[in-house]
């Protein structure tokens, strides 16, 4: 009888261990924000590069190798009923995808083109070369992002450099826009390696330019009509610009962004740096969350994929001085392929499309297709970082514990940047670690000021809040925050 109760208490103790276990295991990803791959036809192959939904709801994917695929039910439950026929073949790789009436407009290596479907037997029949205006040499680096169209109607198009160090062709280096009736608007010089474009909620357009010379890291830029966005070579078409004027002053290498900024008027320095390797190697396509909550608490941050790390990071900018900068944080990770294009549906999901060709991934496949949903529950997160005179501001998804969120010791700070270099990359330098001497919880416990002894303009603020919990005792989904602080505000 007593070896029986000893065996029950036994079984009871395991169980209600085991159940404490459960309630206690730490948030991950996959609990807020599920990943559904599709399968791509048997013997196709789909290194997609860009995305776009039509008119009557089917979901278009260029690819790299020149194909336009249309995809029906793509926003079904259940991925496997998704339907896949090819639209277009003979493109030269596809990178931009607008929907326009019954065109579509394809941004492509030589141009942009539109195509239509005449006779509705679902596969394209008429294309038509919208402008060809920049040149093209046959180099394999010189790809070409297309925007969705912007408020006035326009694509922009951002041209990759010849090579990572020079622009060999018409225009490659700059950022151009194509008005409705195809001319050609010179807009911005100093590209380098883009991996994406899109506008935020505000209808400014944005980039992602990659590692390599001048940049000592991939990072997010503002395309401000007239800016030079960093890469000098692109200089020697300012004769074919004529409303831009003379070319800026060339840089100065192995300085620093923002003592080039003050420097050189038409510079516009990186609203936000990636850190290498800690978030993402090669940052790619960008979205703009315009759900209005579809897709949970983040309406109108921007959203970028990386297609080393196969990742998709979150972005919140706010203005200081004039100037976009702010934070970037990790998001979800797992996704199949190398990411590039990422595309917002109706319904508040995300497809994500991969190829890992040339460059390589941690996604293993060579390829993929995927869609990212919101479960509904919302993660404990820091939804923002505002950058203050003397510190920050957070803001939370959830209240957070008063005890935690207000003892300094839950933080840890520390800063660098990068060299601005005509070399490939730059390792991080200037570092220091200031400290966080007080905190101040907020009433309504949904947001802390950070108090910070020295800020330091033009760094990189890396910032771990570990010890922060939620009022229900939870962790951070994610702990980290980097924000890029090159205007620190005067009040």
């Amino acid at each position: 009888m007593n070896r029986k109760r000893v065996l029950f208490v036994s079984v009871c103790s395991f169980v209600f261990s085991t159940v404490s276990l459960a309630a206690d295991k730490a948030p991950v990803e996959d609990d807020y924000y599920k990943i559904l791959r599709y399968d791509i036809p048997k013997g196709e192959v789909m290194e997609v590069g860009a995305l776009e939904f039509m008119p009557d709801g089917r979901l278009a994917a260029g690819t790299r190798r020149g194909e336009i695929w249309m995809i029906q039910n793509a926003l079904d439950p259940d991925p496997k009923k998704a339907k896949f026929s090819r639209y277009a073949r003979g493109l030269h790789e596809v990178l931009g995808l607008a929907a326009k009436g019954d065109w579509l407009y394809v941004t492509q290596r030589c141009d942009v083109s539109r195509i239509k479907d005449s006779n509705g037997d679902g596969k394209a029949d008429v294309f038509e070369v919208v402008n060809d205006e920049w040149g093209i040499s046959g180099d394999y680096h010189e790809y070409a992002f297309g925007s969705r169209f912007d408020k006035n109607g326009d694509l922009w198009v951002v041209l990759c450099l010849t090579g990572s160090f020079t622009s060999n062709s018409k225009f490659r280096g700059w950022a151009v826009r194509i008005t409705p009736d195809g001319k050609l608007i010179p807009t911005c010089s100093g590209i380098r390696s883009p991996g994406g474009i899109a506008a935020n909620a505000d209808g400014e357009m944005f980039y992602t330019d990659n590692q390599g010379p001048w940049n000592g890291t991939c990072a997010l830029k503002h395309l401000v009509p007239g800016g030079f966005m960093g890469h000098p070579d692109s200089f020697k078409w300012y004769h074919l610009a004529k409303d831009l004027g003379p070319a800026p002053e060339k840089p100065h290498t192995n300085s620093r962004f923002m003592t080039e900024a003050k420097r050189i008027p038409k510079y516009v320095p990186p609203a936000i740096l990636f850190p290498y390797g800690k978030m993402g190697q090669s940052a790619s396509g960008i979205e703009c969350d315009l759900s209005g909550g579809k897709f949970g608490p983040f309406a109108k941050q921007l959203f970028v994929a990386d297609q080393t790390h196969s990742t998709v990071m979150r972005v919140a900018l706010e203005k200081v001085n004039g100037h976009y900068q702010g934070a970037c944080f990790p998001f979800r990770q797992g996704f199949g392929s190398g990411n590039v294009p990422i595309r917002f549906a109706p319904d508040g999901s995300l497809i994500v499309g991969g190829t890992n060709r040339g460059w390589g991934s941690r996604g293993p496949r060579p390829f993929a297709l995927e869609r990212l949903t919101w479960t509904g529950k919302t993660p404990f997160e820091i939804h923002e970082m505002h950058a203050k005179p003397d510190g920050f501001e957070l803001t939370f998804t959830h209240p957070v514990d008063a005890k935690s969120a207000g003892d300094p010791k839950s933080y840890s700070m520390k800063t660098f940047t990068y060299i601005y270099r005509a070399e490939y990359g730059s390792p991080e330098v200037d570092p220091t670690t200031p400290t966080i001497d007080r905190v101040e919880v907020a009433s309504d416990r949904k947001s802390v000021r950070l108090y910070v002894s020295k800020l330091q303009e033009g760094n990189i603020h890396e910032l771990l809040a570990a010890g922060v919990r939620s009022n229900d005792g939870v962790p951070l989904l994610h702990k980290e925050a980097y924000y890029t602080l090159n205007y620190i505000p005067a009040k």
